[in-house]
């Protein structure tokens, strides 16, 4: 209860303090058609284990371990290949937009078999591919696993994934990703958040600021904006002066609840109608009592005398004697909160009563149940 009520203190802070919308940078606002991360995948070994590998009766195993060997001029079938140290993994990386060739990719890898444990291994020169089998970058190095397992004569110990590690700066980008933003002379903002509030006032302040018709909003998240001549040869300097314009976004009322944590987070200005809440609690406990009835003083009791077993069944009931009923007039979610604070609501009912109050109609915002 004290932890409910803590909670309930800050959410009070946070929803009291009226949310007023600040002159962004539009790009803080989303970023530029094109530019966008790419994802790269690649199938690899990983050697060193200490006896932690993939098991011998796995043919994916023994099979890749024979191909690499095969590279060395060693002819090694796969079925006489008899390793606890190799594990076949999975590698994962981002490769960025206007990636250059020579740059470092961090990589995630993954155990693809039946691996205990990855410590203390190190990844073979491994391809990463893109969506066009493509190779895009190569990786190898030894593995940061943020775990461990140890186990003998049936005990384990574990930490976290130990089938699971990382290379930081694991991968060298051999080819690029290209980010066109140019189609047929123009480029095209898009929002984060589609509004189409947001997006028309990105095009007006654009072209305030740079130069009239330049932009227009095409949708609620597009805003298409037209390059000058002139520009061409200039573009980095141009798209600069766009990404720093300054434009006030539109805020969209929302009321966020996390019924796992407690927590009701929303803008101060958030209205709702008017409406009359009714709230009470009813706990009901029912305790069963079994006891056994012997009789007592007696010789020969015969076939009809034998031990009881007697149940005794017990209801309470609780109910709360405070004040259960309150009257909200047209005001803001802020106002409604304080009130249930004062009415002393745990912050579950609030959540409840919130939920309640949406579904009545009253509640002027977007609510998200986490």
């Amino acid at each position: 209860m004290a932890r409910f009520r803590a909670v309930l203190a800050f959410c009070l802070l946070a929803l009291a303090w009226p949310l007023q919308a600040e002159p962004m940078r539009v790009k803080d606002l989303g970023n530029l058609l094109g530019w966008r991360d790419n994802a790269l995948v690649g199938y690899g070994i990983v050697t060193g284990l200490a006896g932690t590998g993939d098991s011998p009766t796995n043919r994916t195993t023994r099979q890749a371990l024979s191909n690499v060997l095969s590279q060395f001029n060693l002819g090694v079938p796969p079925e006489q290949v008899q390793a606890r140290n190799v594990a076949v993994v999975l590698v994962t990386a981002s490769l960025p937009a206007f990636a250059r060739e020579g740059d470092k990719l961090d990589i995630t890898v993954a155990s693809a078999g039946d691996a205990k444990s990855l410590v203390g291994g190190s990844l073979l020169l491994t391809p990463l591919k893109g969506a066009g089998g493509r190779v895009h970058a190569l990786a190898q190095g030894p593995l940061a696993v943020g775990g461990y397992r140890y186990d003998a004569n049936g005990n384990v110990v574990q930490k976290n994934h130990p089938t699971v590690g990382s290379v930081p700066g694991g991968a060298v980008v051999e080819l690029g990703a290209k980010a066109n933003m140019i189609a047929d002379g123009k480029v095209t903002f898009v929002l984060a958040e589609a509004d189409y509030t947001t997006a028309d006032r990105v095009a007006t302040a654009i072209n305030r600021q740079l130069g009239a018709g330049l932009a227009r909003a095409l949708d609620a998240a597009g805003i298409e904006i037209q390059v000058p001549q002139e520009r061409n040869d200039r573009l980095v300097d141009w798209l600069a002066r766009i990404e720093n314009v300054t434009v006030e976004p539109d805020r969209r009322a929302r009321v966020v609840v996390n019924e796992r944590t407690g927590t009701v987070v929303a803008g101060g200005d958030v209205r709702i109608s008017r409406v009359a809440i009714s709230h009470g609690d009813l706990k009901i406990n029912i305790a069963t009592q079994n006891t056994a009835s012997q009789p007592f003083n007696v010789i020969d009791g015969g076939p009809g005398v034998r031990t009881a077993i007697v149940t005794n069944s017990r209801v309470d009931v609780e109910e709360s004697h405070g004040p259960g009923f309150l009257r909200a007039t047209s005001t803001s979610v802020a106002d409604l909160v304080q009130s249930l604070h004062k009415l002393k609501t745990p912050t579950r009912d609030v959540i409840s009563i919130l939920r309640a109050v949406k579904a009545a109609g009253a509640l002027h915002a977007e609510l998200v149940v986490q």
